[in-house]
């Protein structure tokens, strides 16, 4: 078995969730859990200290949803997945603008400082991004982690996405058979 990584970091729409196209989820209704993430997270757990979830919610900025809105969304998240002994550690997002100049907003590493803060021990260099977004893997890659890019169901992703990602997988299952 190899020895234990840091934290494991996970984007929120498209890893843990399924993304609503062209939406928000900006309530628990329109949370659907993806069955890949419950299957593979307690795979995960034993590899990882923490597990940290770092999620751009630009639809509060944009008037879509609110705050409570998203931190309610959050709080039946980690309810739901605690119930399943899938265990988050923190949640953190960014409820800015795309081009604002925020710094907590993906590539941005201000979700990772926020983490710090509360997590002082965290090694970056030791930890890992699953993400399924071009930012995701700059994330990562900007906190000097490793990154793994969820791709799309067509197994498609650009170039850019290539050269920040050290794997890239169609599951996150298929990630568990590499650790």
């Amino acid at each position: 078995m190899q020895t234990q990584k840091d934290t494991l970091f996970l984007d929120r729409d498209g890893v843990i969730n399924v993304q609503l196209i062209g939406d928000y989820v900006k309530n628990v209704s329109e949370l659907e859990i993806r069955e890949d993430f419950l299957l593979s997270a307690p795979l995960l757990r034993p590899f990882f200290r923490r597990m940290i979830v770092v999620t751009n919610q630009q639809g509060i900025a944009k008037g879509i949803c609110s705050v409570e809105e998203v931190e309610n969304v959050h709080s039946f998240l980690l309810q739901f997945l605690l119930k399943k002994e899938i265990i988050i550690d923190k949640i953190y997002y960014c409820p800015h603008l795309n081009g604002s100049g925020c710094a907590c907003r993906k590539p941005e590493i201000g979700m990772a400082r926020q983490a710090k803060a509360d997590f002082p021990e965290i090694d970056f260099e030791n930890s890992v991004m699953i993400g399924d977004s071009y930012t995701d893997m700059l994330f990562g890659k900007n906190c000097g982690m490793g990154t793994v890019f969820l791709s799309n169901p067509d197994g498609s992703f650009c170039p850019e996405i290539k050269a920040q990602s050290d794997y890239i997988v169609s599951s996150i299952y298929q990630y568990t058979k590499m650790l």
